[in-house]
């Protein structure tokens, strides 16, 4: 009988951390005090329930499923369903089990994704295949999956048509990363197409579900499911910068983990398209060739790393992030004036923000 590891073992207290998290909240400044307050608190009421939807009788189930739970993150998806309820009455119990919905889906694809790519850190901690082994990750995974289904089913049939489409989006958006483009297609495309699915799609779930379950004019919901799209996007490509810019001990992982995975980002397809259009000097080419190569050696990666953040490919992206962001923020013209509003476009803002 194969024996496992408990969080405990590891170091890890799920209450104590969640504790800290919910603390911690929100983690992007909001202009208004008052709501900023208000939904710290909230967030709050998030955290305990996500602990909660993690309960199991059975102890590995239970652990596995709280691990990256602990581990912490930005909990921006349910703090975003939070804030667009505060276009309608703000948040109340549907509210919360959308942004509990929200949350369950996006850690459930973690450790799927973290499977894939053959991830060994997540938010500072090793990934959970690296502890359990890559069937339990999966597994796990679809727990939290069947859990976010469960309460979904609460909030009736929109909800859960919302959910089923967004969850499609996602595994697309997988499998075409997966794949990658066809001779045809040009990679840049392809690859914000890939954003758009994996990661906007369920951001801008988020959006909606709290203006509709916020009791929010109905027609604010279609300008906030196009916010989150773009703002989703924005977050992503903030993502691929810090991947480079920033250290191991800020982002929870070790900088340039995608590049060893020969997982596509912006900034090196940026480079593969200045080579590609014959505006790349040999330098270039030479990156492209060691990106190609074997980057196992993790003196190799810090080298490729290194050059990489001296390259304008990493500025590109950067400005990128800024762009879809600031487009996110335009999108919010149709809504009234007010703390609310004010809010989103700050939210949006320091998403990219992070890239700086």
């Amino acid at each position: 009988m194969t024996s496992y590891a408990s969080p405990t073992a590891l170091g890890v207290d799920a209450a104590a951390q969640m504790a800290r998290a919910a603390e911690a909240a929100p983690a992007f400044p909001l202009p208004d005090v008052a709501l900023a307050e208000r939904l710290v608190e909230r967030m709050g009421a998030v955290e305990e329930a996500l602990l909660d939807a993690a309960q199991y009788a059975d102890r590995l189930a239970a652990d596995a499923s709280r691990y990256l739970m602990a581990a912490g993150g930005k909990r921006l998806r349910p703090f975003l369903t939070l804030l667009a309820s505060e276009l309608g009455a703000g948040p109340n119990q549907d509210v919360l089990d959308a942004a509990v919905v929200v949350e369950l889906t996006h850690l459930a694809t973690l450790y799927h994704d973290d499977v894939q790519d053959s991830a060994s850190m997540r938010r500072g901690t090793p990934t959970a295949h690296t502890v359990w082994g890559n069937t339990v990750a999966i597994m796990v995974g679809d727990l939290l999956f069947a859990r976010a289904s469960q309460r979904v089913a609460r909030l009736g049939t929109e909800a859960v048509r919302l959910q089923a489409e967004t969850f499609e989006r996602l595994c697309l958006g997988q499998l075409a990363e997966l794949t990658g483009p066809g001779e045809r297609d040009d990679p840049v495309a392809h690859y914000l197409t890939v954003l758009s699915n994996k990661t906007a799609s369920l951001v801008a779930t988020s959006a909606r579900f709290g203006a509709m379950f916020g009791g929010a004019p109905s027609e604010s919901f279609d300008v906030l499911s196009a916010y989150g799209e773009k703002v989703g996007v924005a977050f992503q490509l903030a993502d691929d910068v810090l991947d480079l810019a920033s250290t191991g001990a800020e982002t929870g992982k070790t900088p340039g983990t995608d590049l060893r995975e020969h997982v596509p980002t912006m900034p090196v397809l940026l480079l593969r398209q200045r080579v590609a259009r014959g505006l790349g000097g040999p330098e270039d080419e030479a990156l492209i060739a060691r990106l190609d190569g074997d980057i196992s050696d993790d003196d190799t990666l810090a080298e490729i790393v290194e050059e990489l953040r001296a390259h304008e490919v990493l500025a590109e992206t950067r400005a990128l992030a800024v762009t879809w962001a600031h487009d996110a923020a335009a999108e919010l013209d149709p809504l009234p004036e007010g703390p609310v509003k004010e809010a989103l476009v700050s939210f949006a803002l320091a998403l990219a923000d992070r890239a700086s």
